[in-house]
């Protein structure tokens, strides 16, 4: 099915209604919040309901307690702007976003992070694709070779490293499921420049993760930890998760996101059925109330809620069923989202003006006791990025055409 026609079936005038006034919320709380914040960028909310905010230029690195992964985030702020200007059609929208362009821009030499793909893939590439400035191109290119720097090539496969330099051994072992969601940054690489390597090393960290993260009931692991010169996993284990052998909801709907990315990419089925299964794995531990728990494997009953787990997979449900060959298959996921899609409205929206995030009940690390039941800017970014994907396909980001069947 085409996929303008089959997002138009799935999107009634209601719901079309609904998802409307999200972008209305983010543009009225995006404008006021650029009054407030000055040159620094939101990142999680305070109890009170107040953004939480870092300087673009907070770059990854070790710190006497540890790793610090400095400000991932902040390429999100300016995709909520351009997903306003998409609604609103005000230049002063557009012009905002080009300012926090500026004040991202320096990230794309970042040599210590996987999250160089988070950080232009929400900035750069839509503000290129909304108005075709060249110069958005190419940072997000340059983004791309720093990410594609990272990739570490074993006896037994290749796999992109997370955390640090690659010149320290602590990081050049180590990957993380969230390096999935990355990998779309390469891709785009591959399509604007024509040069295959940039694709070549996402479908490498694919296939690695694949293998190494990926467990028989299709949960995955947050992080594994890699012989660097044989490619055997040394362990499993997480940071942000209950266990290291735990279902880390957020895990789930990074490597669903990626592994559609993969199958787009590559055209290749077999990981868009990857991709199916992940996320119906994360849809089969739902409970009643369709917000995933911030982890699966948490036996507290009233364990927190992580919107921005949901957030993430309903983005990436947008996306496979506008891949899908299969018309019903696609039908079934997009009936998916939309029915996370209202669960996010009626339950995590922050309509009330204290609260200046988006969704509510979102947890960035528990373990850590950071952002916990609080608006997460990736989590507000993937919900709005589902939300524009619904509205306006192929004008947030470039359309995504179905695959043809195995």
């Amino acid at each position: 099915m085409e996929m303008e026609e089959g997002l138009r079936s799935a999107v009634g005038a209601a719901e079309r209604k609904r998802m409307e006034d999200v972008l209305d919320l983010v543009a009225q709380k995006t404008i006021e919040d650029e009054r407030r914040i000055g040159v620094e960028f939101p990142h999680v909310t305070a109890p009170d309901g107040s953004w939480t905010t870092l300087p673009a230029s907070l770059s990854a690195g070790y710190t006497d307690s540890g790793w610090s992964h400095g400000n991932w985030t902040c390429g999100f702020w300016v995709g909520l702007l351009l997903a306003s200007y998409l609604r609103r059609k005000d230049d002063a929208l557009l012009a905002l976003a080009r300012d926090r362009m500026r004040l991202v821009a320096g990230r794309a030499e970042d040599p210590n992070t996987h999250d160089i793909g988070f950080i232009f893939l929400g900035s750069a590439i839509p503000l290129h694709h909304i108005t075709g400035d060249r110069d958005s191109a190419n940072i997000a290119v340059a983004a791309a070779s720093r990410l594609r720097d990272r990739l570490v090539t074993t006896k037994n496969g290749a796999y992109i490293a997370a955390w640090g330099p690659l010149s320290d051994d602590r990081g050049r072992a180590s990957s993380a499921i969230d390096t999935m969601a990355n990998l779309p940054l390469l891709y785009w690489a591959a399509r604007q420049t024509g040069e295959e390597s940039y694709r070549l090393a996402g479908v490498k960290h694919a296939d690695k993760t694949r293998e190494a993260f990926v467990r028989p009931d299709y949960s995955t692991f947050h992080a594994v930890e890699y012989d660097p010169v044989s490619g055997a996993r040394r362990r499993g284990f997480t940071f942000q998760g209950y266990a290291d052998d735990s279902f880390w909801s957020r895990g789930n709907s990074w490597a669903t996101y990626g592994y559609a990315a993969t199958a787009e990419a590559t055209g290749q089925v077999t990981y868009l059925t990857l991709a199916e299964k992940v996320a119906q794995a994360f849809l089969d531990k739902l409970p009643a109330d369709l917000i995933p728990p911030w982890d699966f494997s948490d036996p507290d009953p009233k364990a927190l809620r992580d919107s921005a787990a949901a957030a993430g997979m309903v983005s990436a449900l947008v996306d496979i069923a506008s891949l899908h060959p299969d018309d019903a298959r696609a039908r079934y996921w997009l009936d998916r989202t939309m029915t996370l899609v209202t669960a996010l409205c009626d339950r995590c929206l922050a309509i009330e003006p204290q609260h200046r995030g988006i969704l509510k009940h979102g947890c960035y690390s528990k373990p850590h006791n950071e952002g916990v039941d609080s608006a997460v800017m990736f989590g507000d970014f993937f919900f709005v990025e589902a939300v524009c994907k619904l509205l306006y396909p192929g004008q947030f980001l470039p359309p995504k055409a179905p695959l043809k069947a195995a």
